[in-house]
């Protein structure tokens, strides 16, 4: 008789999910947050929403960045994320650790959370919100595609909904299957709809081509957040244009998920400049840990203070050039100086820690996923390790569930 994790595993795969478990592990396990911590993550994403889409913000933290990121764009990212660390003994002292605009695990998080809820028979006890079906939720996601383009073009999509990523990860990227399900839900939409990389792209003076059809919606999942790249020169051209929704951009990047922006949510020192006003200040100082930006005028108090502090890429992605306090000196911390490369220190914020069965702990985080400022889904991923994310089994992604 198979195990209740195989059966997860298997009804996972007939929905989509081919990956799981090799490619794409899920933890045996599901974490549930607290009615009030949950009320409250709503609200601080709602702050976080109204001080970054404020014009004095996006004037000044898109004052120095790169060029392409300067002009303002209307298109709002329909599968923006927040990475929160919730500590098991103080849920109400949750700790936001990053913001991204084009975050991984939508579909997945919306599939796993169904299955698991079914399977396991968390229903019958109905104290947690019940997540929707997937096709439901496929449908309200299509509901936010259909009102970007809309709001956009101030008609229906008027051409091809482009799903973008570099070619390796179409290929074999862990989540390609959930490219694919996109693809399928908007084709179900009636639109057409592809999968395709940054240099397959052409702009002929007008429009953005791909295979030789007009792109009217890029979905981009791309991690060349400024597209510096060559294979990015026509999607530069048709952003510039203005011709085409492209979600994320790097404007929704430098005024969103750029970690440097932590350090102004973490400290009030800018905040007339910025526009934030004292009731929000008073959310941002429990909920943001001190963030601060890498600088040769403070090299010798952030080593100093290293033990307590996560040091990150400001343009990294799935914890790739995280350093941990416990590896880090003053002299590694000149060398990334000299180097160019942008880091931020972070605080360490404590993780919910959950049993997993045959005495093995998991460290927990929360996603949270929204759009203009509403709550749509809840995500988690469980980590052998308390200082990073190592998905690997018994670890992995985490059924989610707010308690209702």
């Amino acid at each position: 008789m198979l195990s209740f994790q195989e059966r997860l595993h298997a009804e996972l795969r007939e929905a989509g999910m081919r990956g799981v478990p090799e490619d794409f592990s899920v933890a045996p396990i599901h974490q549930e947050i607290p009615r009030a911590t949950m009320a409250a993550i709503d609200a601080f994403v709602r702050v976080f929403d109204g001080v970054t889409t404020r014009p004095a913000w996006q004037a000044a933290v898109t004052a120095s960045t790169h060029a392409i990121a300067r002009r303002k764009r209307p298109e709002v990212c329909f599968f923006s994320a927040w990475d929160f660390h919730v500590p098991t003994d103080r849920p109400d002292h949750f700790q936001l650790i990053e913001c991204n605009d084009n975050g991984s695990g939508l579909l997945v998080a919306a599939l796993l959370n169904r299955i698991y809820y079914e399977m396991s028979g968390l229903g019958a006890r109905r104290l947690l919100e019940t997540p929707p079906p997937f096709p439901a939720f496929a449908q309200r996601v299509a509901a936010m595609v259909r009102a970007e383009a809309e709001r956009f073009f101030g008609a229906p999509l008027p051409g091809l909904v482009l799903i973008l990523d570099d070619a390796e990860s179409l290929r074999t990227g862990k989540f390609r299957d959930e490219l694919v399900l996109l693809r399928a839900r908007c084709r179900r939409a009636g639109w057409s709809a592809e999968l395709g990389a940054p240099d397959e792209t052409t702009w002929d003076g007008k429009e953005l081509l791909w295979g030789g059809e007009r792109v009217a919606f890029v979905v981009n999942r791309s991690t060349d957040f400024f597209w510096e790249a060559e294979s990015f020169a026509a999607l530069r051209a048709a952003y510039a244009d203005a011709s085409v929704f492209i979600a994320p951009n790097p404007f929704t990047y430098a005024t969103r998920s750029d970690k440097r922006l932590l350090e102004l949510l973490s400290s009030p020192l800018r905040d007339a400049e910025l526009g934030i006003a004292p009731e929000e200040r008073a959310v941002l100082r429990v909920h943001v840990p001190e963030t601060r930006l890498l600088r040769p005028e403070n090299v010798e108090d952030l080593a100093r203070e290293k033990e307590d502090l996560f040091f990150k890429p400001c343009h990294g992605f799935a914890s790739h050039g995280v350093l941990t306090g416990d590896i880090v000196g003053r002299e590694r911390l000149r060398r990334l100086l000299r180097k160019g490369e942008p880091y931020v220190a972070q605080r360490r914020a404590p993780k919910a820690r959950l049993n997993v069965n045959g005495g093995v702990s998991l460290w927990t985080d929360l996603r949270v996923w929204a759009y203009r400022g509403e709550r749509f889904l809840v995500s988690g991923r469980g980590s052998l390790r308390p200082d990073g994310v190592d998905l690997s089994s018994p670890g992995g992604w985490v059924a989610t569930y707010a308690e209702a």
